[in-house]
C-alpha cells in the first residue's frame, strides 16, 4: 500500500491574527474616563490632579446604608430574587409614592446599577437597526449601550445659548421614521444640568403618544434640584402609562456609586416580562448592596436638604468663577452636578491631555472630560469641556483658578 503524504511549510509571517468584532472595534471610549492613564502618569510625577472629570461626589455616603452592611449577620450569601429582593421593591414603591409617582413593587426589575437598566430597556424595545431619539449633549455611556445592542443614535441638538433647553418638537418629529422606538432623556442632565419643565415633558408626551413610541427617562438626578424647582417625572404623566419607563439608581442619590444598585420601572407590562427574561440571564443583582439601598431609603429628608444646598453653592461658585474668564462660556444648570462650558480653544481632547502632561499650578492641574463625547453628531462639542462639582468649594475654586491660567498659557 503506497501513502502519500502531503507537507506544507507555514510561514509564521503570513499567518493572520484573530480579529475582534465590528461591533467592538464600533464602541466609543469614554470621555469621562479614556484620559485616566495620563492622569495617573500625572500623579506618579507629583502632580496633584483635581477630578472635575466624573461625577464621583465627595458627599458621605448615609451612615444607615453601611450600617446595615456592617452590622448584619448573614451566613450564607445568597442568590437575590432575579427582579430584586421583594422587601427592596415594595419600599421603593413607597419611595416613589411620595414623590407623587403611583407605582407597585411589580412595576420594578432592580439591576446592577442603572447602566444595566438602560442595557435590558434597549434589548427590550429595540431591534438591530432600530432608532432611538436623544438630545444631544447625553451621557457618553448612552453611545456605548446603543452600539451593544444594535441601535441606531439619532441626535437632535439643544444649544449651550438656551442652556441645552428640549429642543423644538417639531426637530424631533423631523427625525422619525419607520425604525424609531423612543424618545431618550436625561432628567435632570448630564452633561448640561437642564432640568426639564413639566410643560417641556407634556409634549414629549404628546409626540410619543402620537406616533406610538416609547419614552425613556433617566431620571437618577432627581433629587437634586435648584432654586425651588421641581422634578416632574415621565411616570406622572397619565397619558401615557404603557408608553413611559424610567431609570433610576441609588448611585448619586445617596452618593452610593460602589453599590451598583438601579432598577428599571414601568407600568408596561409587557416590557416588564421581556426585560425579566434579561435579568434572568444575569442571574441577579448583588445581594449587599439591595441590602444597603434598602436601608438608604430610610435616611431622613434632611440629608438631601443639606446636600442640595451644598451643591448649589457649588454651582454658583462655579458658574460665578467660570464667567470671570475671558472668552468662556457657560450654562447653568438648574439640577443634577454637571455643568458645560465653552472655551476659547478649538481641541477640548488636546488641551485636556496638555493639562494633564504639561501644566501646574503650585503642583495642581485638572482633570476634565471633553464634551465631544457627550455629542453623536460630529464635530460638535470640539471646544466644550464637562464638569462635574462633585468636589468641595475650595477644591473648585482653585480647579478653575487653574483653569484660567491654563487657557492664557495653552498654544493648540
Amino acid at each position: 500500500m503506497l501513502c502519500r503524504f502531503v507537507f506544507t511549510i507555514f510561514d509564521e509571517n503570513q499567518l493572520s491574527m484573530p480579529s475582534v468584532s465590528q461591533k467592538g472595534l464600533a464602541m466609543p471610549e469614554s470621555p469621562i474616563r479614556k484620559l485616566a492613564p495620563f492622569a495617573e502618569a500625572a500623579k506618579k510625577r507629583g502632580a496633584k490632579v483635581i477630578h472635575l472629570n466624573i461625577g464621583q461626589p465627595d458627599i458621605k455616603t448615609p451612615q444607615i446604608a453601611l450600617d446595615a452592611v456592617k452590622n448584619n449577620t448573614l451566613e450564607v450569601l445568597e442568590y437575590s430574587r432575579t427582579e430584586g429582593s421583594e422587601t427592596y421593591r415594595k419600599k421603593l414603591a413607597a419611595y416613589y409614592a411620595k414623590n407623587s409617582i403611583s407605582v407597585s413593587a411589580e412595576d420594578i426589575i432592580v439591576t446592577t446599577g442603572g447602566s444595566e437598566a438602560l442595557s435590558f430597556v434597549l434589548g427590550s424595545i429595540a431591534d438591530t437597526g432600530d432608532e432611538i431619539i436623544i438630545p444631544e449633549p447625553f451621557y457618553a455611556n448612552y453611545n456605548g449601550f446603543a452600539t451593544a445592542s444594535g441601535v441606531k443614535v439619532v441626535p437632535v441638538v439643544s444649544h449651550i445659548d438656551t442652556n441645552f433647553a428640549l429642543p423644538p418638537i417639531e426637530a424631533f418629529e423631523k427625525l422619525i421614521t419607520q425604525n424609531t422606538k423612543a424618545i431618550l432623556i436625561c432628567n435632570p442632565g448630564n452633561p448640561t444640568g437642564y432640568l426639564y419643565s413639566k410643560e417641556e415633558l407634556q409634549k414629549l408626551a404628546a409626540i410619543v403618544k402620537k406616533y406610538d413610541l416609547f419614552l425613556v427617562a433617566d431620571e437618577v438626578y432627581r433629587e437634586f434640584t435648584y432654586e425651588g424647582k421641581q422634578h416632574h417625572s415621565v411616570l406622572q404623566e397619565p397619558a401615557i402609562e404603557e408608553h413611559a419607563i424610567v431609570i433610576d439608581s441609588v448611585s448619586k442619590r445617596y452618593s452610593m456609586c460602589g453599590a451598583r444598585i438601579g432598577c428599571l420601572v414601568t407600568k408596561n407590562k409587557a416590557i416588564i416580562k421581556t426585560a425579566i427574561k434579561f435579568a434572568q440571564a444575569r442571574l441577579s443583582p448583588p445581594t449587599y448592596a439591595q441590602i444597603a439601598s434598602e436601608a438608604a431609603l430610610e435616611t431622613p429628608q434632611s440629608y438631601f436638604d443639606e446636600v442640595k444646598e451644598e451643591y448649589e453653592e457649588r454651582r454658583n461658585l462655579l458658574i460665578e468663577e467660570l464667567t470671570k474668564i475671558e472668552g468662556v462660556k457657560v450654562a447653568k444648570p438648574q439640577g443634577a452636578f454637571y455643568c458645560i462650558a465653552e472655551l476659547p480653544i478649538n481641541d477640548a481632547d488636546d488641551f485636556a491631555q496638555w493639562l494633564l502632561e504639561d501644566f501646574r499650578l503650585n503642583g495642581e492641574t485638572v482633570m476634565v472630560a471633553p464634551a465631544a463625547g457627550f455629542y453623536a453628531t460630529e464635530g460638535l462639542g470640539q471646544n466644550q469641556i464637562r464638569i462635574a462639582y462633585v468636589l468641595d468649594k475650595d477644591h473648585i475654586k482653585r480647579a478653575v483658578n487653574i483653569l484660567k491660567e491654563a487657557l492664557k498659557s495653552y498654544i493648540g
